[in-house]
């Protein structure tokens, strides 16, 4: 099913940024989108801007890393909507310290928890919906970071993303001939949220020149309108412009690392 056709798509992380673009283009698209994310306000302005845009839109807060959560959201969606034919794993995840020699554990396991555990647990729950009638997809948000990780995203992103692509083709090896459609879309890097939390955020005249949100939104679009026949399995998004990373590479280096340990002027 395409979104031109309607259906039920389901998208994560769908508060801000890519996921809010995503949302909103398919939205237009003729899809019911049901709206994911951790903070319910946020939501329910997405919500409200669909709606206004003449599109369809339902709002539900949950924790993606709580399979009690993911339950509770596929129960609401089947109840109200029915069975979900798009998934976008979009949500996403990356930690304070990026250098594994100082990185805390319990940022490494939170990371891959939303990024990585929490796409296998939505997945997990849709499958039924796709398999048992022979046509669905599922649009996962990796990185470039999962093919050349560094310390712009850290030690626990690039795992994590990688370890996504995998379970993608996976998915695209294992079920293609029951008409479910696996796809890595790979951004490189992308003015969202996330990086305000850099170790040195990027200004905004550098990012004025990165992948922007509505970018990876198209190309999402572009992926689940084409006909079911067809699945573009994996689609990297990247700036024409590559900047000069290194200063934020040397900051980041550091970032988190024990008194004492920090290179002296």
């Amino acid at each position: 099913m395409t979104t031109s056709a309607g259906g039920i798509a389901l998208i994560t992380g769908a508060g801000s940024g890519m996921g809010l673009e995503t949302a909103r283009l398919l939205a237009r698209g003729g899809a019911t989108v049901v709206l994911v994310g951790r903070r319910q306000e946020a939501l329910d302005e997405v919500e409200a801007t669909i709606r206004a845009e003449g599109g369809n839109a339902l709002a539900l807060a949950a924790d993606i890393t709580r399979p009690d959560d993911v339950t509770r959201v596929l129960d609401r969606v089947h109840a109200d909507l029915g069975p979900v034919d798009i998934l976008v794993n979009n949500a996403g995840s990356a930690s304070s310290v990026l250098n594994p020699q100082w990185l805390p554990h319990d940022e490494w396991r939170q990371v891959l928890d939303v990024n990585l555990t929490a796409v296998f647990q939505l997945t997990q729950a849709v499958l039924p919906d796709m398999l048992g009638r022979g046509t669905g997809t599922i649009v996962t948000v990796s990185s470039l970071a999962a093919v050349n990780p560094n310390l712009l995203g850290g030690a626990a992103y690039g795992a994590a993303k990688a370890g996504v692509r995998n379970f993608m083709t996976f998915l695209h090896n294992t079920f293609r001939n029951q008409g479910l459609r696996a796809i890595t879309v790979l951004p490189g890097e992308a003015d969202t949220p996330i990086l305000d939390n850099r170790a040195r955020p990027p200004a905004a005249e550098e990012r004025a020149h990165m992948v922007q949100p509505e970018d990876v939104a198209e190309a999402v679009r572009l992926a689940v309108a084409l006909p079911q026949r067809v699945v573009l399995q994996e689609i990297v998004v990247a700036p024409t412009r590559q900047r000069d990373t290194s200063a934020d590479l040397e900051i980041s280096r550091w970032a988190g690392a024990p008194a004492g340990a920090t290179p002296q002027p």
